[in-house]
């Protein structure tokens, strides 16, 4: 039975594409992000489980409303074709 297609989830709300660059432990990850910023992202303790992320995954993050600039949460990682469908449309 073939999977149904499923809707690429895009930044909105200020939400900004990311690169992880470097694992730093204890779920925090540094993120090069599309907007220039380097942040220090972590995965919120309800999504902690849910996924596993590698160096050179692209994920979605959500800055913090204080130290926007330096942190903020992952809130999504993108398949690989995912990642292909955002090249696309010249995200990332």
């Amino acid at each position: 039975m073939p999977e149904p297609p499923h809707e690429l989830r895009m930044p909105q709300g200020g939400q900004v594409l990311g690169k992880v660059a470097k694992i730093s432990g204890a779920s925090k990850f540094v993120v090069q992000c599309s907007d220039g910023n380097e942040r220090v992202c972590s995965i919120p303790g309800r999504l902690r489980r849910r996924f596993w992320i590698r160096e050179g995954d692209v994920v979605l993050v959500m800055p913090w409303t204080v130290q926007s600039n330096e942190r903020g949460d992952i809130v999504w990682r993108y398949s690989i074709m995912d990642t292909n469908k955002l090249k696309e449309r010249k995200l990332i």
